[in-house]
């Protein structure tokens, strides 16, 4: 009888559990804006163009996003936009590199070099549902990408994928940067 009882618990248990109870690894929540380096020279073309020693750090936080050496070029970058705000920011500095001031042992004193440039990233939040097991996600909406002129800007021309875009997904490029 007992075996029967966890049978019949085991089966009723089991029938409960839906497709929506477990949110897949590979579904995308909310998306990051996707990033990609052109060259200047061939403006309006598809042509990437790599950005050498780019530090990627979102302004107000103290943890770098990445650090791409010069072994490692790259011509695209994803960056996770606030939801909470309607408005992110980060430094991207091309050519970066730490100069220890002759002092290796003593950090103190190092200072960074390169060519930063900070963007601001304006936008809209829309939430929408997702699933039980995955929650909501945050699509941004008329997203603008303006470069804070500096005089010295490595980051020329910003051209956007669409007309008051929305991000949805990350499968396509939202931005592209000439440099």
């Amino acid at each position: 009888m007992k075996k029967l009882f966890l049978l019949l618990l085991l089966m009723v248990v089991s029938s409960n559990c839906e497709r929506d109870d477990i949110c897949d690894e590979g579904k995308v929540t909310t998306p990051r804006l996707y990033i990609g380096f052109y060259d200047i020279d061939l403006i309006n073309s598809d042509t990437p163009k790599n950005v050498v020693g780019l530090r990627v750090q979102g302004i107000g936080n103290d943890d770098y996003l990445a650090t791409y050496s010069g072994s490692s070029p790259l011509n695209e970058i994803y960056l996770p936009l606030k939801t909470t705000e309607d408005q992110t920011q980060y430094s991207l500095i091309r050519d970066y590199s730490v100069n220890d001031n002759d002092t290796p042992d003593d950090p103190s004193d190092d200072f960074i070099e390169g060519n930063e440039d900070i963007i601001t990233i304006s936008y809209q939040r829309e939430t929408e549902y997702v699933s039980r097991a995955c929650g909501y996600k945050t699509n941004f909406a008329f997203l603008t990408v303006t470069p804070v002129n500096d005089g010295d800007n490595w980051i020329q021309a910003i051209q956007y994928a669409e007309d008051n875009m929305t991000i949805e997904n990350e499968l396509d490029i939202h931005v592209k940067i000439y440099h």
